[in-house]
C-alpha cells in the first residue's frame, strides 16, 4: 500500500479555518479550486475537506471549539497573475501587493484572504 493517496502530493497546506464552506466558496471564486472530499459532521460543520487547485491539494477543516482561525501564508504559481489576483479582490480579498514583474523572474501579487491567509500569487516568466 502507498504511503499516500494517488492523486496527493507529499505537501499539502492545511487551512484552519472558521468557516470551510465560505473558505471553499473563495478558492473556487479566486483558483478555480475543485471540490475532491468533503466530511462534515452532525452539527454540519466540517471535519475535513480538500480542493484540489491545479496539480495540487488543500486541505481545510475548522477550528474546534470556535477557536481563532490558524492563519498560513501559501504561494501558488498561476497562468495569469492579473486575472488571478482580480478574481480574488472580487471574492472578497484584500490586496497586499498588486501584480509587478519581479528580478527573480516571476509576475507576483500578493492577497489576504477573507480568514486571513495570506496568498503569494506567481506566474513564472523566466529568469535570465
Amino acid at each position: 500500500m502507498a504511503h499516500k493517496p494517488a492523486d496527493h502530493n507529499a505537501v499539502s497546506p492545511y487551512l484552519l479555518v472558521q468557516d470551510v464552506e465560505a473558505m471553499l466558496l473563495f478558492l473556487t471564486a479566486t483558483f478555480g479550486a475543485v471540490e475532491i472530499y468533503k466530511m462534515t459532521l452532525p452539527d454540519g460543520s466540517v471535519k475535513h475537506a480538500e480542493v484540489r487547485i491545479d496539480d495540487s491539494i488543500v486541505m481545510l477543516g475548522e477550528r474546534p471549539d470556535g477557536r481563532d482561525p490558524a492563519i498560513c501564508s501559501t504561494h501558488v504559481y498561476v497562468p495569469s497573475v492579473d486575472d488571478c489576483h482580480a478574481r480574488a479582490l472580487a471574492a472578497g480579498a484584500s490586496s497586499i501587493s498588486t501584480p509587478a514583474d519581479q528580478s527573480y523572474g516571476d509576475r507576483s501579487a500578493g492577497i489576504r484572504d477573507p480568514e486571513g491567509n495570506i496568498w503569494w500569487l506567481g506566474t513564472y516568466l523566466g529568469r535570465g
